[in-house]
């Protein structure tokens, strides 16, 4: 095998070598190449990861489907040949397959390396604030109405859920109606709903009245959806589409492949042709970052990639897959209602440990796994009460051993712990390249919701120290800027019995996000409420309390990275591998999906892995 790379060994493995034929294809001639007939492991290659993408079994069927009836409605089947299983991590997919498992009559140990909470990136800051009462989101923070495991769930723990407005709305504005049930339809027309409809729901009106303050221009987003031109012409640009309509622009050719326009909308293509509408798309374009599509394939000005990079939050990103991009602005409809829970995201981990209170061991930390054909054997370290950000000398060790073992921390993680035998070369690969993206968030506390205020409640509140500013008056959605803080986003909702309120003053990602991580958390705060005001004005500063919280999920010492976000070719060359068992081994988390970052897609792994075991 002389002269064969990684990648010829890869395609030689069965998964494929993304970029070795469509690489330098572009333009007319890519197109063409789209239409011809596929032949060869690479595009069998690529109609298995479009099924994956759509939760299309073997025999066709709906797993999404599967999947709700097996985790709301009736659970797995019980067990007639109970199982010791150990599942190393108490992150949301952790703690559902556990659940699941030993509602099956499964012997379930969780083992969580974190000393003193459990639910992985999903985490809910509850202290350090002036006020008690606020609380902030760390990690996830909102769940689109197309996610319906989550919603389902939520529900069926009892959870009150409430909009969160990914667009601000007018301050005091209330949803109409009762909280809708959750409905999924199936590939095959199937309609499955958590509960009968109780009256029609209404989400309060869009106001779009928060902020794009780029190239010292500053310009509410409702004026630049009616007149681009100033912001564009800053970057040099002569265009009168918003920079959101031209990166949609050049992303509706691809597009085709999969939808039809239907009105003012796109409705999916049958599903026959939809699984090979989306193998066409990773065939052709799997091995592009965002930049090459944006800049070879879309031909768009340098000037044009700028304004979309700045304004539509994709600038740190633009080196990354290409496929992660579209997936996201394909799937997430603009139109799309989100929600968040009432107290925090920490309600869903939170709600599932009582049933687990016995099978829960904290403070352990796996740094070696051995497996055999008999059973699994799992070492971990005590850190003696570790915090998330503080290393402490490792302590006393502690062995589990099981029949077989669940991992489901990030493959960063799991990069740092011994397996013994070595995983196959497809596994290792995996484990060794996926990449984990960064994402720091700064969030400040004030003691006023001066976000919502009019000019009115301004000058109210401040008396002879009023001077006027750039007034804001929304409740929830966010600003955007090309200052360090990148993305502001404001609460949906105040905390009942409390005046003020905490704001997401900086949400950065990527490249965007390390300019944060090299400075101590102490320092973010300054320099968040210095952009912050950059955007909203001198004035806020009357109301900030000096108290704040960040997280930089990078530097967590558990998590290793924010979330899973391919590089260019990886969602062929190395997803594949990703979810597959090693003899005892099984995978689980939102890595192991095509639903990186989100819970939904924890929650599909978790299910799946929970039915691999049961079964």
């Amino acid at each position: 095998m002389t002269g064969i790379n990684r990648r010829g060994f890869a395609k030689l493995a069965g998964l494929g070598a993304v970029g070795s034929v469509v690489g330098s294809i572009t333009g007319e001639a890519a197109a063409t190449t789209v239409r011809a007939p596929h032949r060869g492991e690479r595009w069998n290659t690529c109609m298995d990861v479009a099924r994956d993408l759509l939760l299309v079994g073997e025999d066709g069927s709906d797993l999404k489907l599967e999947y709700l009836r097996t985790l709301i409605d009736r659970g797995l089947p019980r067990t007639r040949a109970p199982k010791k299983v150990l599942i190393v991590g108490a992150g949301i997919s952790g703690l559902v397959t556990a659940t699941l498992l030993k509602e099956a009559g499964h012997h379930v140990t969780v083992i969580e390396a974190n000393g003193n909470r459990i639910g992985g990136r999903i985490k809910t800051f509850r202290t350090g604030f002036a006020d008690r009462r606020q609380y902030a989101e760390a990690g996830a923070m909102r769940i689109p109405d197309f996610h319906p495991l989550t919603l389902a769930l939520i529900d069926k723990l009892g959870i009150s859920r409430r909009l969160f407005y990914n667009v601000d709305v007018r301050p005091g504005a209330e949803a109409a109606g009762p909280t809708p049930p959750v409905v999924y339809t199936s590939h095959d027309g199937k309609v499955w709903r958590s509960g009968p409809s109780r009256g029609e729901f209404r989400a309060p009106e869009k106001t779009n009245n928060t902020w794009i303050r780029v190239n010292g221009i500053a310009q509410r987003r409702d004026e630049y959806a009616r007149d681009p031109r100033k912001i564009n012409a800053s970057f040099g640009l002569k265009d009168a589409r918003t920079a959101g309509k031209i990166l949609d622009d050049a992303l509706d050719p691809v597009r085709d492949h999969i939808s039809v326009v239907r009105g003012s909308g796109r409705v999916d293509k049958p599903l026959p042709a939809l699984i090979e509408g989306w193998a066409r798309v990773m065939y052709e374009f799997d091995g592009y970052s965002m930049n090459r599509f944006l800049t070879e394939h879309a031909k768009l000005s340098a000037a044009a990639v700028d304004a979309i990079g700045t304004i539509e939050n994709l600038t740190s990103r633009l080196p990354l897959s290409f496929m992660h991009t579209f997936l996201t602005r394909s799937l997430v409809n603009a139109s799309a209602t989100y929600w968040e829970m009432a107290g925090g995201s920490r309600e869903l981990p939170y709600r599932l440990a009582p049933g687990l209170r016995d099978n829960l061991r904290m403070d352990r930390r796996a740094v070696r796994i051995e497996h055999t054909a008999r059973g699994v054997r799992v070492e971990t370290v005590t850190e003696r009460g570790s915090t998330e950000s503080d290393s402490t000398p490792q302590g006393r060790a502690e062995t589990f051993e099981a029949d077989l073992a669940i991992i489901t921390i990030p493959f960063s993680a799991l990069r740092h712990v011994e397996i013994a035998p070595a995983l196959s070369y497809q596994k290792r690969r995996a484990v060794i390249e996926l990449h984990y993206d960064s994402a720091t968030k700064v969030l400040l506390e004030f003691s006023r919701r001066w976000w919502e205020f009019t000019e009115q409640d301004w000058k109210r509140e401040l008396g002879s120290r009023y001077r006027p500013g750039s007034l804001s008056h929304v409740a929830g959605g966010g600003s955007v800027t090309d200052n360090a803080n990148r993305f502001i986003y404001f609460p949906s909702h105040p905390v009942p019995g409390s005046d003020g309120g905490v704001v997401l003053a900086s949400y950065a990602w990527a490249d965007d996000a390390t300019r944060w991580d090299s400075m101590d958390d102490a320092e973010r705060y300054g320099y968040a409420l210095r952009g912050l005001q950059e955007v909203h004005g001198d004035r806020i500063v009357e109301f900030y309390t000096g108290r704040g919280q960040t997280q930089s999920w990078l530097r967590n010492r558990y998590a290793f990275g924010e979330a899973a976000v391919f590089t260019p070719g990886q969602m062929t060359e190395i997803h594949p591998a990703i979810a597959v068992p090693e003899g005892r081994l099984h995978f689980a988390g939102e890595h192991t999906s095509l639903k990186h970052s989100w819970i939904e897609g924890a929650l599909e792994s978790a299910v799946r892995t929970a039915l691999e075991v049961n079964g």
